[in-house]
């Protein structure tokens, strides 16, 4: 089984969508990591779905896939980052409407899975507070998400209210283990912030597996690093998502590497790749022996 390959076009802001999708396509990437944001996808702009019906058909052109991200840092609010987010004191419902509108555009691109993350709690307010509204808000979402037939994946996010896979276990455990609600797994949030290196990490939740970012991390810093310049044996957690048959997408995040987005996709393909063909020969030494 061959495991496959996208990148986030929230690391190549630089770029109009449809040169990042050439660039991406050419370098033999099989899907993106779309976020709805307003240098591509703006969710809040005019003529959305004739928007969306143009990347989609761009898209199907190049023969790549598509998960739909939401880590827009200011589409909803110019002087907040992230906010507001479904933990926020206010504005709660404008985070929903958003990922209500991922999950359409989701729809409407075949997506994968729509990621999303909880949000950082607010100063003075109870984790008991933290967990009413994040269920409430998920649970408006995965409404949405059983109306279109779309699959919602979670990200636990260092910092944030839900910061690890643990944490995304018990929301998934206080809405009744909703089949429509996935599990994100970032290999690199697995060394910075997780017990457990991201091979392990991935067995773990590798039957709720339903999203895969990749980049490289150093423990107890939340810098997205190109791979090499960390410490993720990405090897080890590719094989490990071959153990557990994932098939979904592999998409580097390195939303701060937009200056050189070229250059760095083209590394980056090239070292899951070889990364990949190690992991690969690791199993079938594993089977000889």
């Amino acid at each position: 089984m061959n495991l496959r390959f996208g990148y986030g076009t929230n690391g190549f802001t630089g770029h109009r969508l449809d040169d990042a999708v050439a660039v991406l396509a050419d370098l033999g990437y099989d899907g993106v990591a779309l976020t709805l944001d307003q240098p591509h996808l703006d969710p809040f702009a005019p003529d959305l779905a004739a928007r969306t019906d143009a990347v989609h058909r761009r898209l199907a052109a190049r023969g790549l896939a598509v998960v739909v991200e939401t880590g827009a840092r200011y589409v909803m609010d110019p002087w907040h980052k992230h906010e507001p987010t479904l933990v926020s004191d206010t504005g709660r419902e404008r985070r929903v409407d958003y990922l209500r509108r991922a999950v359409r555009v989701a729809d409407e691109l075949g997506a994968e899975a729509v990621s999303f993350w909880s949000g950082t709690l607010p100063a003075g307010t109870s984790p008991q507070q933290g967990w009413e509204r994040l269920t409430r808000g998920v649970a408006e979402v995965l409404h949405e998400a059983d109306r279109r037939d779309v699959r919602c994946a979670f990200e636990p996010e260092p910092g944030m209210f839900v910061n690890t896979l643990a944490g995304v276990a018990e929301l998934r455990r206080r809405l009744g283990d909703p089949p429509r609600l996935a599990v994100t797994v970032d290999i690199g949030h697995c060394v910075c912030n997780e017990p457990a290196p991201p091979q392990d990490c991935v067995h773990q939740v590798g039957d709720v597996l339903g999203n895969v970012q990749a980049d490289d991390m150093r423990p107890g810093v939340h810098e997205h690093l190109e791979f090499g310049d960390g410490e993720v044996d990405l090897a080890a957690a590719l094989g490990a998502l071959l153990d557990v048959g994932y098939q979904g997408l592999v998409s580097v995040e390195l939303p701060r590497h937009s200056h050189a987005a070229p250059a760095v996709a083209a590394r980056s393909v090239q070292a899951l790749r070889t990364a990949q063909a190690a992991a690969e020969q690791a199993r079938a030494e594993e089977v000889s022996r």
